[in-house]
């Protein structure tokens, strides 16, 4: 199982920023998710929260149930020292992903709170992001199980 978390206003993808963002809807990007992890046969858990403490809780939840965890904090990545708190009590592979290019965007962007806690990073590729990261996400974990 693979968890793919959302943050705040991903819910609103096709009609946000469509310049930065793109025009697929979080339930297209979902459906394509759901595709690939057909192909890899891996299952999802795709979710959206615009809830700083659902997201941490959520991650908590991967940590007991997923084999990775792939996570698009939005506004959070550059904020929540709570949300690095949790991702660095995780265990599983983690994978920070971000539409846009963080670092070619404001400067308050440049930084992010996930980033030295995660297993990689995965920014600036639109929406096709999620498919990398779902590829990487089922590779660590092919390797996890070959490792032990």
């Amino acid at each position: 199982m693979i968890f793919i978390l959302n943050g705040p206003n991903l819910n609103l993808l096709g009609v946000r920023e469509p310049a930065v963002y793109g025009h697929d809807t979080l339930a297209q990007i979902e459906q394509r998710c759901a595709s690939r992890a057909g192909d890899l046969n891996v299952e999802i858990d795709f979710r959206q929260t615009n809830t700083e403490g659902e997201l941490i809780d959520w991650v908590h939840e991967a940590n007991s149930q997923a084999q990775a965890l792939i996570l698009n904090a939005a506004g959070y990545s550059h904020t929540s020292v709570a949300l690095h708190d949790a991702l660095k009590a995780c265990s599983i592979p983690k994978i920070e992903l971000h539409i846009s290019n963080i670092h070619a965007r404001e400067a308050f962007r440049h930084k992010s709170m996930v980033s030295p806690v995660v297993t990689g990073l995965i920014c600036g590729f639109g929406t096709d992001g999620y498919v990398m990261a779902l590829d990487a996400a089922a590779r660590l974990i092919e390797k996890s199980q070959k490792n032990q």
